[in-house]
């Protein structure tokens, strides 16, 4: 099996598929691991990085056309097969984020001559956040409210949801509430500048038009 990656992951709902391609490829010689939506391939991946994904397209939880989304931003380096029965051919189908499509029901040699035609791109790694380089997430300026909420989209599966403030607006940490990614942020309040530029307007103006000449008429 030369120039073939040696470890694979499948991500398919079904279980006999994932039984079947699992038994098959293995005893060619690859080293299968398996996972069946989305969010347990992410899973899967941050554990360990396979060189070569092979992902259903139409899944519960986080389907195929979201989890090659975040693959092909997240991890880069993976090269990506979708497969799917609803569509046919071996062109990969529009608007999902694969380097090849297998379609489902034809032969496992036919998946292998997509595997070995696969290019070799070289991708540049979206970095997750970090205390270092936390998400600056903006809040409404008119919501000044201590119980309120902002909306962070998780880096890792790009879902957004709810995160009830804190009292510390730098350098907080919460846990997506879909793939239980770690995620930093920072909450810039545009209300927290207001007074400081209403202030500095105001002397500024002060200065221009001092209180003796503010009532002439031009």
């Amino acid at each position: 099996m030369t120039n073939s990656p040696t470890t694979l992951l499948i991500v398919d709902d079904d279980p006999s598929v994932r039984l079947t391609l699992s038994h098959v490829l293995t005893e060619i010689g690859y080293c299968v691991r398996s996972a069946d939506d989305g969010f347990s391939a992410l899973r899967e991946i941050r554990n360990e990085a396979p060189a070569l994904l092979l992902s259903d397209l139409n899944m519960p939880n986080m389907s195929g056309f979201e989890l090659l989304s975040v693959v092909r931003k997240r991890f880069p380096a993976i090269r990506t097969i979708a497969m799917s029965g609803s569509f046919s051919g071996d062109e990969v189908p529009s608007g999902v984020a694969a380097d090849g499509f297998y379609q489902k029901g034809c032969s496992i040699a036919a998946l292998l001559r997509i595997i070995n035609s696969l290019p070799n791109t070289e991708r540049q790694v979206a970095r997750p956040s970090s205390p270092e380089s936390p998400q600056w997430i903006h809040r409404d300026a008119l919501d000044s409210s201590p119980e309120g909420y902002v909306t962070i989209t998780c880096s890792e599966c790009l879902r957004s949801f709810p995160v009830a403030l804190g009292a510390d607006r730098l350098k907080q940490q919460t846990d997506c509430i879909f793939c239980g990614s770690s995620i930093y942020y920072a909450v810039v309040c545009p209300a927290d500048q207001m007074p400081l530029e209403g202030f500095q307007l105001e002397t500024a103006a002060s200065r221009l038009f001092p209180p003796s000449v503010s009532n002439l008429t031009y």
